[in-house]
């Protein structure tokens, strides 16, 4: 039996206005968050945790999982994507560099980072020396590869048919999703602005220590420190909820971390630093580093409160807190020259300075035999136990506690 006219016309509207699944706004709205928030699990989890940095291995089930995923959500392919990001991380911060604001500039990545995958995807030379051991299976070669737009479009036809006319919009934020937070948020702003951990030997920074709506991937300072890492969060105060999911996946046998981050073990003070204390030093140098920082700060808010209860200037003292920890060629040129000036004026400063860039010598020293590295850090401890500064002979003691 046919439907009048009229009829076929009316299911039309209805369809168009509230697609098969008749959902209100806000189910919608919940419906693509939860969709991008798995995209977001997608990317950070099995391209990135998995396969640029063999930090961890995944079942099959949730692989192939994210594959069609991928697929559907964002018409990413592995191999280039994997191939693009291990080529930011070996040329990092250079001209190199797919998608460095250091070099790029900031609003050229954060508005324009997927016209620069793109542009990189395009480049065989790069796909072929970084996307080895990406997967290259019968499905990868002849569907995720081969037909890789034809996934967003599939994606489309659902959207639509679950939401009707809305399912545009969503599909629309579904698309956009990973261009903005990726390839906008992470690759541009996490290389230009926020709170560093460590001095990595890039311009990484963490955007907050709640990675939630990006998947972990906002503490991206903690990710370049330590790239084979499967977890990204190393604070007390920060979360990783791509590392929740990890957790979750390896008890049920659906996933098996390779590493995490490295902990600085402590224990009985040593006579003096040997060679295994050297060991330790070099194996957790940024975590060393991070306590030297610390109290190369504590030393600055002491001279600052000692300034302020004499009404002297601080303002130079302040610029020295921010700044007076990090690797020289990190710091503005402009706050350079009043550095030497708040060195010049506070020789417990200065000396923290000092013995701070002898410390950081010993693992980038890499002509010295291992004998020699391990004297000089005994006589590294031996001054700075000698100096008079407290905070540096805690420290030394501190550091000849440590094993590996």
């Amino acid at each position: 039996m046919l439907l009048p006219d009229w009829a076929v016309l009316t299911a039309a509207i209805d369809w168009l206005a509230n697609g098969l699944w008749n959902l209100s706004w806000w189910q919608i709205v919940l419906y693509t968050l939860v969709t991008t928030h798995i995209t977001i699990a997608a990317v950070t989890i099995f391209l990135h945790r998995t396969q640029a940095h063999r930090a961890m291995d995944l079942h099959a089930i949730p692989s192939h999982f994210f594959r069609f995923w991928l697929w559907l959500g964002t018409g990413m392919v592995t191999k280039e994507w994997v191939a693009i990001h291990r080529k930011h991380h070996a040329k990092c911060e250079t001209p190199d560099d797919p998608h460095s604001p250091q070099t790029r500039g900031i609003d050229t990545v954060f508005w324009k980072g997927s016209e620069l995958y793109r542009a990189e995807a395009k480049n065989k030379e790069t796909i072929a020396k970084f996307g080895l051991g990406t997967p290259n299976d019968w499905i990868e070669r002849n569907l995720y590869t081969r037909y890789s737009w034809q996934g967003v479009g599939l994606m489309l036809i659902i959207d639509l048919a679950l939401f009707g006319a809305a399912g545009a919009a969503v599909w629309a934020v579904q698309m956009a999703w990973i261009p903005i937070t990726a390839a906008g948020v992470i690759n541009g702003i996490a290389h230009y602005w926020g709170y560093r951990n460590f001095e990595a030997p890039d311009a990484s920074t963490n955007i907050t220590p709640w990675g939630i709506v990006i998947g972990g991937e906002e503490l991206h300072n903690n990710h370049h420190t330590y790239p084979t890492s499967a977890k990204f969060s190393v604070k007390p105060y920060e979360f990783d909820i791509g590392w929740v999911y990890i957790s979750v996946m390896q008890k049920l046998g659906l996933a098996t971390v390779k590493k995490v981050p490295p902990k600085l073990r402590l224990g009985t003070i040593k006579p003096v630093a040997d060679e295994k204390t050297l060991e330790a030093v070099i194996a957790n140098r940024y975590e060393v580093m991070a306590g030297y920082a610390r109290e190369m700060r504590r030393a600055c808010k002491a001279e600052i409160d000692q300034f302020k209860a004499k009404g002297q200037d601080m303002a130079t003292l302040k610029i020295a807190k921010r700044w007076l920890h990090r690797d020289e060629d990190r710091v503005p040129t402009a706050a350079r020259q009043q550095l030497a000036q708040v060195r010049a004026e506070h020789p417990v400063l200065d000396k923290m300075a000092s013995m701070r860039e002898e410390l950081r010598q010993m693992w980038l020293n890499t002509n010295q035999s291992r004998e020699q590295l391990a004297a000089d850090l005994q006589a590294w401890c031996r001054r700075a136990e000698e100096s008079g500064i407290e905070a540096l002979r805690q420290f030394s003691l501190k550091l000849r506690s440590a094993h590996a």
